[in-house]
């Protein structure tokens, strides 16, 4: 192997998992220097991933920079194939800021300090790691290292119900997991030359039958991990009964995952799929929006509610993705980075409540206004952030998904009309149920508590920090976009060309497709009946 480079990558992969070695050694008994160790080494790693981007990543590039490549286990393929583009790098930094506050979030854990902490730079590892591989083995290991911290944490340290939320969380995971080991598989041994990387699965010429296949595959993958209705059960469950540092990192995290595993294979490598899958995933998009803001409304427990909210929320990641322009697919990015933040700050607030009230119930919050006014306030700007307030990043995200959609020359104008109507309808849910939940929690009928009458219960100096840190680029983006925007426009403009340009060839050929597709549901059945296998 010869290194043309410093590996900075490789080290922003392994710095966590090497920092949680030395942990079990650690003389510790209350779990203090575990703490400070684990911040430290948080640090150091969110430290290091600015300075390999900031010194050595060029955001005018649009192909893959900072790569680390080289055989790691020959005798099955397996190569350490890492590298870098506008869709991992800004999904890289949410993962370091995110997980960094998480730590300090979890300040007050003293139960099995040492194994928590350590499975924390695990999880952070292999979240870096999904983002940055290159090869599709290496890949799924790192998306199946990602699952078992997450399992741990959850039935560890876990609410009442935390065996069934784990339990859920890994079967429905795991599952889905096998979709991506088999499309994988499917896509490697396809053709004359065995591969697993990226770029050289992407290059080769499938045919349409084996494109279809291969992309369900990973759409149901993706689809549970995103989550997409009817595979979403699993995350409500598992955010009521996770502790609130976990339930940051698994909203502003490990969601965003599988919208990257969407653009990254499904978009990008299995374009002409795409072209026929895109109107499901806009449907699937709005039946996400709509259907979880009406199932925020009848949820007590304050994260249930916020993990509907998030279903809902992901369901404009699908619109996105299905717009054929730069815009739409600008929003989509857009909308991950920006429910990264604005769901870590909600949940952490939620655990800041939790530890005070110890419930989770809204009737029995109500009236703690008085007791938590900081606290309210904050929660206020992450529900406004959340509810797409002007000024705020969600606004910008929404407007972008709404816009790149409406404008798309994809569709027929009806089609094109209802998905935004529907979508709409989400967006003017989505008040009503943050609103009343800050109203019942804030200034409804005090329940069983013993709320205190002065403002001893009010959010802490650490708490405040982990607020602030994510509520200031919430609102730096959503007043200056091009925060977010620059580290991936070259990269979302490259992905909507080339699949435009393949839908426009296919319309060149068989004629316009979804112009037609409401007014004549025979043209799609016709288009697949003339698919041959070659």
């Amino acid at each position: 192997m010869i290194v043309e480079h410093f590996p900075w990558l490789t080290a922003l992969v392994i710095f966590p998992l090497l920092a949680a070695i030395p942990i079990p050694l650690l003389p510790d008994s209350e779990g203090k220097t575990i703490r400070w160790y684990t911040l430290g080494a948080c640090l150091a790693e969110l430290s290091l991933i600015f300075y390999t981007f900031a010194n050595y990543y060029d955001l005018n590039q649009t192909g893959l920079q900072l790569v680390d490549n080289f055989a790691w286990v020959p005798q099955i393929g397996l190569n350490w194939s890492l590298a870098a583009d506008g869709l991992s790098m800004p999904l890289v930094i949410l993962s370091g800021l995110v997980t960094t506050l998480a730590v300090v979030a979890s300040w007050n854990i003293t139960m099995k300090p040492r194994l928590y902490f350590s499975l924390l730079l695990l999880m952070y590892s292999a979240q870096v790691g999904v983002f940055l591989t290159q090869d599709m083995l290496m890949f799924f290991i790192m998306w199946e290292l990602e699952l078992v911290p997450v399992y741990l944490l959850i039935s560890i340290w876990g609410g009442q119900k935390r065996f069934y939320a784990a339990t859920k969380f890994i079967l429905y995971t795991a599952i889905g997991s096998i979709f991506i080991l088999l499309a994988a598989l499917a896509m490697a041994f396809y053709g004359d030359n065995l591969t697993f990387n990226f770029s050289e699965l992407a290059a080769k010429e499938y045919s349409l039958p084996m494109q279809l296949l291969t992309y369900t595959g990973f759409l149901i993958a993706f689809g549970v991990k995103l989550p997409v209705f009817p595979f979403h059960t699993w995350l409500p469950d598992a955010h009521s009964e996770a502790p609130a540092p976990v339930s940051m990192i698994l909203a502003g995290v490990l969601l965003k995952m599988a919208g990257y595993g969407l653009i990254r294979m499904n978009i990008e490598m299995l374009p002409d799929a795409h072209v026929y899958f895109a109107p499901i995933l806009a449907i699937l998009g709005v039946i996400n929006i709509v259907y979880a803001s009406l199932a925020a409304f009848g949820q007590d427990n304050l994260k249930r509610r916020m993990a509907y909210s998030s279903v809902a929320h992901m369901g404009f990641v699908l619109i996105g993705l299905a717009a054929f322009t730069t815009l739409g697919i600008s929003g989509a990015l857009l909308q991950m980075i920006s429910h990264g933040l604005i769901a870590a700050v909600l949940f952490f607030l939620s655990g800041v409540a939790y530890e005070r009230t110890h419930t989770l119930a809204m009737d029995k919050m109500g009236g703690m206004g008085k007791a938590m006014p900081v606290a309210f306030g904050m929660f206020t700007a992450g529900a406004m952030a959340s509810l797409a307030l002007p000024g705020m990043s969600g606004f910008v995200a929404e407007l972008a998904v709404f816009l790149g959609f409406s404008t798309s020359d994809a569709y027929s104008t009806l089609f094109k009309a209802i998905i935004v109507i529907l979508a709409a309808i989400g967006v003017i849910l989505s008040p009503i149920y943050l609103l009343s939940m800050l109203r019942r929690i804030f200034f409804g009928t005090p329940g069983e508590l013993e709320i205190p009458n002065n403002t001893s219960w009010d959010i802490k100096p650490r708490e405040a920090f982990v607020a602030v840190s994510l509520l200031v680029p919430i609102i730096g983006i959503g007043l200056y976009p091009k925060l977010a925007t620059q580290t991936y426009d070259v990269k979302s403009t490259e992905i909507a060309s080339r699949v435009q340009n393949i839908r426009l060839a296919q319309d060149a050929d068989h004629g316009p497709f979804y112009a037609q597709v409401l007014t004549a549901p025979e043209l799609l059945a016709s288009r697949l009946s003339n698919i041959s296998i070659r």
